[in-house]
This record gives C-alpha cells, sequence and structure tokens, in this order.
C-alpha cells in the first residue's frame, strides 16, 4: 500500500497502559466512525506497515485508545511513538452538499461570482491557521480561504467550486 492510496487517520502520541496500549491523536470531526477498525496502516521507516487491532476504543474526544495485536509490552509500543497511521482512501466516508476532502479538489476549477473561472486548484495549504486554496491562474498563484462563506457551490460532476470572494482579493493576484 502507498501513501497515495491513502489518508492521514492520527499519530501515536502516547503509551497508555504496561500492556502495550497506545493513544492516537485523530484528524477527524467523527471520531466515532473509527472506533472499532480491525487494521491500520503505520508509517514506519517510510513503509506503511499493516497493524492489526485487538481493540480500539474512543478516549476523551479526538483520541483513540488501541491495543495491537504486535505490540505486547512497553517497550513494543516505544517502537511505534510518533508514528502516523493512515487507512486505504476507499474507508473514507462519503461527503455530500458542499462538504468536501481537500485531495479530493485538487484539479478543481475555481469559478468566482465576480471574476469568473479564476483558475485550478493545485494543492490545499492547511499548514496555517486558515486552510487556502492554493490556485494557478495562468503560471500566477492566488490563494484563497476555505470557508464555508466564500464557497457557495460545490460541482462534483464539473469538477468546480463556486466561490464569492471579498472584494479586492482576487484583483490583488491579477493586477
Amino acid at each position: 500500500m502507498k501513501k497515495e492510496d491513502c489518508f492521514y487517520l492520527g499519530k501515536i502520541v502516547s503509551k497508555y497502559s504496561f500492556k502495550g496500549e497506545v493513544l492516537v491523536k485523530i484528524d477527524t470531526d467523527e471520531p466515532e466512525i473509527y472506533e472499532n477498525m480491525e487494521s491500520v496502516f503505520v508509517s514506519l521507516r517510510n513503509s506503511l506497515v499493516p497493524f492489526f487491532i485487538e481493540k480500539c476504543v474512543l478516549h476523551k474526544s479526538t483520541l483513540l485508545r488501541i491495543r495491537f495485536e504486535e505490540i505486547a509490552n512497553e517497550d513494543d509500543a516505544d517502537k511505534v511513538m510518533g508514528s502516523e497511521l493512515y487507512l486505504p482512501l476507499k474507508f473514507l466516508p462519503k461527503l455530500s452538499g458542499n462538504k468536501f476532502y481537500f485531495h479530493e479538489v485538487i484539479g478543481f476549477n475555481i469559478e468566482d461570482s465576480t471574476h469568473g473561472n479564476i483558475g485550478t486548484i493545485t494543492n490545499v495549504n492547511d499548514t496555517t491557521s486558515q486552510a487556502l486554496f492554493e490556485i494557478d491562474k495562468d503560471g500566477k498563484e492566488i490563494l484563497i480561504p476555505i470557508n464555508d462563506e466564500i464557497i457557495t457551490k460545490l460541482d462534483r460532476a464539473q469538477k468546480t467550486i463556486y466561490v464569492t470572494t471579498p472584494e479586492g482579493l482576487i484583483d490583488l493576484y491579477l493586477s
């Protein structure tokens, strides 16, 4: 399994018990849907290694407490500390309406209510406090914040996101 075929689920952040249980901080709005997983891919030395799960329960709000079949004690748990967890893309819940996954909209066109087509999404930058669409418009990069006030419609069939950008934002990039 390659990382490109998977989505990031979370990261092992601490040990939970002397029996090798670990706590995973998961990156999701709906942590409860991952509570009864049977397996997961753990990123170890730049490879995704399948680990089978003996027990997986929600611990507080965004943490999963996991007991892997392969990890029996604290020493074993130390070997996976800080590792990232991945699941195949097919396990992502389907979204509808204006909700989308960042990886899903790469290559979509952005249509602004004032400026018309303003380019193609080349990336989503979620390393900032506000996630941003990175858009290519004839070689120029345009950055648009991702939020419900700006996005008016998502058309998956046409691979287009319709936006109403704040006045002057697009002009900053195109002038």
